[in-house]
């Protein structure tokens, strides 16, 4: 018998019919994947299991009996968690404090702190965490809180937990880490539900994938005997095609940017390098290398970096992104919920931010001018969302990063600073977003790629610099292999490339 059943459960937001008429069947002590494009509510039906979303139609059966979970203190209670992409913690709270939560440990009237320290440490020990139950859990990286999330999970008795996207945010050795653990959970008997659009992590832990297309199920099969052709197919409903495998062809042209000596305290070391028009400069490095960090200092965002940094020729100032951006730069960040959009915004209103000079007169601005820039550039991106008027907020992760890159392609900017654009994105956006890359370069646009993904990084890149704790410490023509790139990455090759 299912430990969990779903039987015809639908869900809809305003505008969006999110899941429509799903069923299916979770093995007890299974990893059971969720997969689907961005949007297709895999994510929706995650949280519908964990209690923070109520569902329209349908049942839902856990170990036989029908429930119906009002939040997910429900859930939790009866033996189902989540462990969310988004961390919902409060980080200004201790690692201990926020374990207890809900079901904080009393004396009489009195909070019971070292109650509470002791079912911390008890509860972290259970799947291995060394963590401090004192420290204050916003110090911690993010693979550390998610083991926090997991141990809370675990403490409580969980039958189930419910993975999203865990290792968007996350270092190549610290998701073969979470891995690790969820194959040792599953031994214990652990039933877990795995949302990801990383296919190498659903053919490595899962057992069974349920696919869903535009809120609907696709199928449920056995990883056994799948082809991961056949699993991408079944996710976009087309041939994927072999462009992800196809590097840059465009012609070079004159030199767009040039930073010389660029070194900013505590972050990273002086580096040089150039960009000319059509090119795709690959930055590879571990989690800490520095990438981030060269990148935001040449879009202004370090007060404290020092170099120098010519545009065309030209010396720019590296004093705010108002100058980067005026200068022809353009940012697409890391973490694109806090500093890429404003989530409150409509979806037009974030394409049209960096332009509004020139969709306003005499600081008024015009809405059709705005609106017509807005789904050009909306239609461009194949942004999934009822309309341009849609919320921000309710957009799937992969449809929020095109807005980002959308915005920019309105803005018209020369040379886009592009970090970790397909983190969180299913394989058909993946697709598009490379086709996108290599297209601007195409125009004669540069482009500076961070990514933790080294096949993105081969694919793309026209050129590679490889980072190690701040120091430039090698650069690669086009195709150079895994290998070579790893060994300079990890230290274990020193030498200069050219």
């Amino acid at each position: 018998m299912p430990i969990l059943s779903v039987h015809n459960l639908s869900k809809r937001f305003p505008g969006v019919q999110a899941l429509k008429d799903v069923s299916l069947d979770i093995q007890e002590g299974a990893c059971h994947a969720l997969m689907g494009e961005n949007g297709a509510g895999k994510s929706t039906l995650g949280k519908i299991l964990a209690g923070l979303y109520q569902l329209d139609e349908g049942e839902i059966l856990f170990q036989g009996k029908p429930v119906h979970f009002h939040g997910p203190l429900d859930a939790v209670s009866a033996g189902i968690s989540m462990v969310h992409q988004e961390l919902l913690f409060a980080e200004n709270l201790t690692v201990a404090e926020n374990l207890c939560l809900g079901d904080l440990p009393r004396k009489g009237p009195w909070l019971d702190r070292a109650e509470m320290v002791r079912r911390s440490k008890e509860w972290l020990a259970s799947i291995g965490a060394q963590i401090d139950p004192l420290q204050v859990l916003g110090e911690l990286p993010i693979s550390k809180q998610q083991l926090v999330q997991i141990a809370g999970g675990i403490g409580r008795g969980a039958k189930v937990l419910i993975f999203d996207e865990p290792t968007s945010s996350l270092s190549q050795a610290e998701a073969l880490k979470l891995l690790q653990l969820i194959k040792e959970l599953k031994k214990k008997g652990v039933t877990c539900i795995y949302v990801s659009h990383r296919l190498e992590e659903i053919f490595e832990i899962c057992d069974t994938v349920t696919v869903l297309r535009d809120g609907q199920l696709v199928d449920t099969v056995s990883i056994q005997g799948l082809s991961r052709d056949d699993l991408v197919r079944m996710m976009i409903g087309r041939e994927l095609a072999a462009s992800l495998e196809v590097h840059v062809t465009a012609t070079m042209g004159d030199e767009l940017l040039r930073v010389e000596n660029l070194a900013s305290a505590g972050k990273f070391h002086p580096v040089s390098f150039s960009l000319r028009a059509g090119e795709i400069l690959g930055l590879a490095g571990l989690v800490g290398a520095g990438r981030t960090e060269i990148a935001e200092a040449i879009f202004g965002l370090d007060p404290v970096a020092n170099g120098v940094v010519y545009f065309r020729g030209k010396r720019i100032s590296l004093k705010g992104p108002i100058h980067a951006m005026k200068t022809g730069l353009g940012l697409v960040p890391e973490d694109r919920k806090h500093h890429g959009l404003v989530l409150s915004m409509t979806a037009k209103e974030n394409v049209s931010l960096p332009i509004l000079d020139r969709v306003a007169t005499a600081g008024w601005i015009e809405p059709q001018k705005e609106r017509s820039i807005a789904q050009k550039f909306f239609d461009k991106m194949r942004v999934k969302a009822p309309t341009i008027d849609a919320s921000t907020a309710g957009l799937s992760g992969g449809n929020q990063q095109k807005l980002v890159i959308a915005k920019w392609l309105a803005s018209e900017t020369e040379v886009l600073l592009v970090d970790e654009p397909t983190r969180g994105v299913d394989v058909g956006a993946k697709a598009e977003i490379h086709n996108l890359i290599r297209g601007l370069a195409a125009e004669g646009k540069g482009v500076l790629l961070i990514s933790s993904e080294l096949p993105e990084l081969l694919s793309l890149a026209t050129r590679l610099i490889v980072m190690r704790e701040g120091n430039m410490v090698g650069e690669l023509p086009a195709n150079p292999t895994e290998e070579t790139v790893m060994r300079l990455m990890a230290g274990v090759s020193n030498a200069m490339a050219g």
